[in-house]
């Protein structure tokens, strides 16, 4: 651990450096396989010119490479070879994404990842015993590649990692890697919180969304009235995939009540292991790990529709801006843009925030709400009636026949608020406040109503996901669409004839 909190200082004090550094290893990693002979990699002396030579790709123009790889060719988009595929249903398109994972993704990112994960949880918590106990993690499942019969394994990128761990950390983890990596959700949540209520668990590293279902059916199958009478030595959470601000709460009062849990929060998905929580006391703020093998660029928010967007790299970055994160891996992903949107809360070092998705988004009206502003709404608007929310999204009921647009929101809460009519005002409020042009959309009802919100039953977006067949693993409830199709699924599901 110490060794590489000195690269962390390293990377930190000197980033451009090591950004460029990483650059220049990738193009040479890279520069004879199919995708660099294309591209002219043995010729590239800058990044200039690779922005120029390569275009920005977003998964849909990769495809046709990543098909080529998962039908068994190699050397298309990276020297090593690639057994293993991460697959994600992803939050923005309906198909499925198979992502390729190589050896020095794995090694170099992913688990590189997880090992700084402790390293700085150990450095802000330098009397933790978390290693006393186990690691908690709800892994996805594994199956054979579809598309080549000795064509490796594919799955959720969580169970990638775990059939990968070498054996001697199968003794700090639970459950066992045979619970872990069923793929029948219903049967491994019965079998986890069985084998988990039993162990020692001083951290989990998961979902917010599906770690609350487990911990529900623990403290049900168990009559504990928090989660510290079942594991009274827990300390950490270390939690991704959806913004933890809504859930905060939640965790703090039902589950772990005590000032001595912390949460930490980390940003990775299939496609890389791209930040972490150096600092606990900045919840909402991570750094962003350079050396993992991944040069990072940065798209303004004004050049995300243009055919040829202008990239920006790490030196020109501006804090406080939204950007579209466009990534160049060891996986072999070159320009590839992600789908994430993110600020600079930081340039000495550079940290980051997620603020949302270039896809997810409602903006029916011209009013650009993105996930950021969505989730401090509505995680104002519980703090000030007392609620505390399971789940939600939101989308536009569109203007017709003459009648006025607004925003329609359908919200599980584990508590209820103690105004209704104030909440749903708190929510509009606060929207208002944080986005000019939602604001100048609402005044004096010009464009757009006020809010039309929904309360649901408690597990209703569990049976929505259940329907969808998107059950656990990296699967997300989609947090704002700028179409009805989400809401319209909900809310027919809920109203339909027994």
């Amino acid at each position: 651990m110490k060794r590489r909190a000195e690269r962390i200082e390293h990377f930190k004090a000197h980033p451009i450096e090591v950004q460029h550094q990483v650059f220049h290893e990738l193009i040479e990693a890279a520069r004879y396989t199919d995708w660099g002979i294309k591209y002219r990699y043995d010729s590239i002396q800058n990044i200039k010119q690779y922005q120029e030579r390569v275009p920005i790709s977003t998964y849909e123009d990769f495809y046709p490479s990543i098909e080529r790889v998962l039908r068994g060719e190699q050397n298309v988009l990276w020297p090593s070879d690639v057994e293993w595929f991460s697959k994600s249903s992803g939050t923005t398109n309906s198909r499925s994404k198979y992502l390729p994972i190589t050896p020095e993704s794995l090694e170099d990112c992913h688990y590189r990842g997880g090992k700084d994960v402790m390293t700085l949880y150990a450095q802000n918590r330098p009397n933790s015993l978390v290693f006393e106990g186990k690691g908690l993690s709800i892994g996805g499942s594994l199956h054979a590649n579809p598309f080549h019969e000795d064509g490796g394994m594919v799955g959720d990128v969580s169970a990638v990692i775990m059939r990968n761990l070498p054996t001697w950390a199968e003794y700090l983890r639970t459950p066992p890697i045979e619970v872990a990596l069923m793929d029948k959700w219903e049967e491994k949540l019965v079998k986890m919180a069985d084998l988990c209520a039993q162990e020692n668990v001083t951290s989990i590293l998961g979902v917010p969304t599906w770690t609350i279902v487990l911990l529900d059916r623990i403290m049900e199958e168990r009559g504990a009235k928090n989660m510290l009478e079942v594991w009274p030595n827990f300390e950490v959470f270390i939690h991704g995939a959806v913004a933890f601000q809504p859930y905060r709460e939640l965790f703090m009062k039902k589950y772990f009540p005590s000032d001595k849990v912390t949460y930490m929060e980390t940003y990775n998905a299939s496609e890389g292991f791209f930040a972490l929580q150096d600092d606990l006391a900045h919840p909402g703020e991570m750094l962003l790990m350079l050396d993992y093998g991944i040069f990072y660029e940065f798209v303004p928010v004004e050049e995300w529709d243009k055919p040829h967007p202008r990239a920006l790299t790490l030196e020109e970055v501006e804090l406080d801006k939204n950007y579209a994160l466009i990534i160049s891996t060891n996986s072999g992903l070159w320009r590839y843009q992600i789908g994430d949107t993110i600020k600079f809360t930081s340039k000495s070092p550079f940290r980051i925030k997620i603020s949302g998705r270039t896809k997810h988004f409602i903006n029916a009206f011209g009013e650009e709400l993105i996930i950021e502003n969505a989730d401090s709404a509505i995680t104002y608007a519980c703090e000030q009636t007392g609620a505390v929310i399971n789940d939600y999204t939101a989308g536009p009921v569109y203007m017709n026949d003459g009648t006025k647009g607004r925003h329609e929101w359908i919200i599980e809460f584990s508590r209820m608020p103690s105004d209704w009519e104030g909440f749903c005002a708190l929510l509009d409020s606060r929207l208002r406040e944080s986005n000019s042009d939602y604001d100048a959309k609402r005044y004096m009802d010009l464009a757009l109503l006020t809010p039309l919100v929904h309360s649901v039953p408690s597990g209703t977006f569990y049976q929505w996901m259940g329907k969808r067949g998107k059950l656990g693993g990296q699967n997300k409830v989609p947090r704002l669409s700028n179409s009805r199709e989400y809401l319209e699924g909900i809310l027919e599901m809920i109203y339909e004839t027994p």
